[in-house]
């Protein structure tokens, strides 16, 4: 099962982390790991090389995490609050697959 778990703090997505395998199909053909991987790779791709912010990004296999400080968040709330749609639409349509978590902090 894929986790996700964003990051919120004083109302503003400051960041998340994304772990895990959804086990939908078998690699290569899982729209279900397809679709998270690609929603938080732009992500990721967009605050760090289209909007410049400077953020801690770490990846590796079946894991991404990303945080941002509140003042760097700002800037990056509609991409943010973006994926965070994205995701839940697809926990909502995969529950069996993906489990979604907001932590205040």
């Amino acid at each position: 099962m894929i986790q996700a778990i964003f990051t919120v703090q004083d109302k503003l997505v400051t960041g998340f982390e994304i772990s895990g395998h959804s086990d939908f199909s078998e690699q290569g053909s899982d729209i279900v790991c397809a679709a998270v991987s690609s929603a938080a790779y732009m992500t990721a791709n967009t605050i760090t090389d289209v909007q410049e912010l400077d953020c801690i990004v770490t990846v590796n296999d079946g894991f991404m995490k990303l945080k941002l400080s509140k003042a760097e968040a700002r800037s990056a709330q509609v991409i943010l609050n973006g994926l965070l749609l994205h995701l839940n639409a697809l926990s909502q349509e995969y529950s069996d697959f993906i489990d979604l978590k907001i932590s205040e902090v």
